[in-house]
């Protein structure tokens, strides 16, 4: 036990480490309260009883900040500075990122840049970027671990369960991922795009996010900017491991394949805190008028639906709303459409969907009814036995049809397979029959013809 405490003086648990260096390995930079609630949710809902908020959030992040203090005297993690609100910072070092990405099971290159203003600046962008993530995932805690806390706190936690899920965990997210127009993911060229968060889930019914983040401190046209360079990166090709060329997002996540050739490209999300002067709704309308050109579709008339074929879906909520409402609630607003939308109707085309689920619909009502014709016609050239006047079953039919060197003939074509039996059977009993006489006659002719030699024998004596 002593040597332990000597290794990790903080006295934090393999678990506690293992948590921090998962949520540092994707969010790059995040406080102590960040780590805690993505983390280990039921905290938020103890020490309740501490005189004030401060003291409450001192006591439920002390596990969290031993590990980290653990990790930083063993060169895994260092200080990233302090947030506007004065609360420190922590972020991984080069040996820390290559940790993280053991536990997350990713190659390091994919562990993506050191957020933007890392550190200074009191970190507005990064500390939105994490506020985005955890309002995304919406962790619920575990009643268990908050049984015996105070009724009000236990009344908190059950509601975070009662609320609808988020998406995902941490290990679905990624930050500051380099989108390269040329270049290599490892490499990319200036003027690539970089997102600031990257989802992948799948099983949520999100096979691929990307999301930006801004504070309302940068004007609308800069932001509109990023968007071609995502249609660039959208756009390029790159030969796969297959010999294939496909776009080159493809390469490196799955997606489902657009049905009817539509190349839709994956949407991209759009959170808004009102941190700076500007205000969120007009930077949202500004936006989306500059961005026309990426999102706007072409109307279907013959399906009822807009296509959006070689388009960017671009979905934009705030900060507030997405926390208040969660993915699962009306907070998304898809640049084209007058209302907001939970975030998979957002991202999806519903009208399309119900056109194409009508047009399957029709081709296997099509199919079914194609199939009774043909069977009907087939029903009219089944054979019938002459004999009985049955109907032949589909074996009886197949085996008089064969036509293979090495197929058995059928001796009564014309007949059902029961009388086939009665006939060969009879058949058989004919030919026994036959036989018989034949046999019969045979020894007739033979006892006839015994009188007869002896006859001559006896006289052929006297004759001698």
């Amino acid at each position: 036990m002593a040597g332990k405490r000597k290794e990790n003086e903080a006295g934090s648990s393999n678990d506690l480490r293992a948590d921090v260096l998962r949520v540092l390995g994707v969010l790059k930079v995040a406080t102590a309260d960040q780590i805690q609630r993505l983390s280990s949710p039921h905290l938020t809902y103890r020490h309740t009883t501490k005189p004030t908020a401060a003291k409450q959030k001192e006591a439920r992040t002390a596990s969290h900040r031993a590990a980290v203090n653990d990790l930083r005297r063993h060169g895994l993690a260092v200080d990233g500075g302090r947030t506007r609100g004065g609360e420190e910072t922590r972020l991984l070092t080069k040996d820390g990122l290559a940790a993280a990405a053991i536990d997350l099971d990713r190659e390091i290159e994919e562990m993506g840049g050191m957020p933007k203003s890392a550190g200074r600046s009191g970190a507005s962008h990064p500390m939105t970027v994490n506020e985005t993530v955890i309002a995304l995932i919406s962790p619920k805690p575990n009643l268990d671990l908050v049984a015996g806390e105070p009724a009000e706190a236990v009344a908190a936690a059950q509601a975070a369960v009662d609320a609808p899920d988020g998406i995902g965990t941490i290990t679905l997210y990624a930050t500051e991922v380099a989108l390269p127009v040329k270049g290599t993911w490892k490499n990319p060229a200036v003027g690539s795009a970089r997102a600031d968060i990257v989802l992948t889930a799948p099983e949520a019914g999100v096979p691929l996010l990307f999301i930006e983040v801004d504070n309302c401190t940068e004007e609308a046209v800069l932001i509109a900017r990023k968007f071609d360079k995502y249609a660039r990166f959208f756009q390029r090709q790159e030969k796969d491991t297959d010999g294939i060329e496909k776009p080159m997002w493809r390469t490196r996540w799955s997606a489902p394949a657009s049905e009817e050739y539509e190349r839709v490209h994956p949407p991209v999300l759009l959170v808004f805190h009102q941190v700076g002067q500007r205000s969120a709704k007009s930077q949202m309308a500004r936006v989306a008028d500059l961005t026309r050109h990426h999102w706007q579709g072409r109307w279907h008339p013959e399906g009822g639906y807009h296509s959006y074929d070689r388009c960017i879906p671009i979905v934009a909520t705030t900060l507030e709303e997405l926390r208040e409402h969660g993915p699962a609630g009306p907070a998304f607003w898809r640049f084209g459409r007058d209302h907001r939308q939970p975030l998979l109707e957002a991202i999806g085309n519903a009208r399309r969907d119900a056109y194409l689920a009508r047009r399957r619909q029709a081709a296997r009502e099509e199919q079914r009814r194609r199939e009774e014709r043909e069977a009907a016609q087939r029903e009219a050239r089944r054979p019938v036995c002459k004999d009985c006047g049955q109907k032949f079953t589909d074996d009886r039919w197949e085996r008089i049809e064969a036509r293979g060197w090495d197929q058995r003939r059928e001796s009564h074509p014309h007949l059902c397979e029961n009388c086939q039996d009665r006939a060969v059977a009879a058949q058989a009993q004919a030919e026994a029959d036959e036989h018989e006489r034949q046999e019969q006659e045979r020894r007739q002719e033979h006892e006839a013809e015994q009188p007869a030699q002896k006859a001559g024998g006896w006289l052929s004596r006297f004759r001698t």
